[in-house]
């Protein structure tokens, strides 16, 4: 796959998938709305290349007040889409969000794929957020998640498909990663000895 990574910013182009464009709607309503955001998890190992199905597109969004999400919901709404978890938005942003939990919105009408949004919980889950990628795919823009940090908690998580997505991810960016910010991450979560599995 070729690309051309930049600082923050990472170009590439190829066709986009009905995934992609599903991806592509639901983050321009998240940037229309100013709200901080970055993908993370299995989809970016499909975006570069990986064939396999996804569920779910998960998302870190900023910390906001009530007023900003429930501008969002609404322009959620009349965009098409709906929230799996609660049908009231009051309930959804301090039921869910605010204590931890994730909210999934799909388009109304169906489960998968759908998008899980969560606020961050950790430091590094603030990191992904703050020190995100610029991903161009031609003239549309998403962001996600530095692969530095990406491919580590793939490693962390451990199962399966989670290695399968770091190899992948490796595979392809390589030549790119930052080493010693990759290492930092792996030494942070203990997964030294997980990095057998990316050669």
């Amino acid at each position: 796959m070729e690309f051309e990574l930049k600082g923050n910013v990472l170009k590439f182009n190829r066709v986009l998938s009905n995934l992609d464009r599903l991806v592509i709607k639901f983050t321009k309503i998240l940037s229309r709305e100013k709200i901080d955001y970055v993908i993370i998890s299995g989809y970016i190992a499909i975006l570069f290349g990986r064939s396999r199905n996804t569920e779910d597109v998960d998302l870190f969004v900023e910390e906001m007040p009530f007023e900003k999400f429930f501008s969002f919901w609404n322009t959620l709404e009349k965009a098409g889409f709906e929230c799996l978890n609660d049908s009231k938005p009051k309930e959804a942003f301090f039921e869910y969000l605010k204590n931890g939990l994730a909210l999934r919105f799909a388009v109304k009408g169906t489960f998968l794929p759908n998008f899980e949004l969560k606020f961050p919980k950790t430091d590094l889950n603030e990191y992904s957020v703050k020190n995100k990628i610029e991903v161009q795919l031609g003239e549309e823009k998403i962001y996600t998640s530095k692969m530095e940090l990406q491919i580590a908690f793939k490693l962390y998580l451990g199962s399966d498909k989670d290695i399968e997505d770091a190899i992948h991810l490796w595979r392809v960016f390589k030549k790119t990663i930052d080493k010693e910010l990759f290492m930092g991450f792996v030494k942070r979560l203990n997964v030294e000895g997980r990095l057998k599995e990316l050669e």
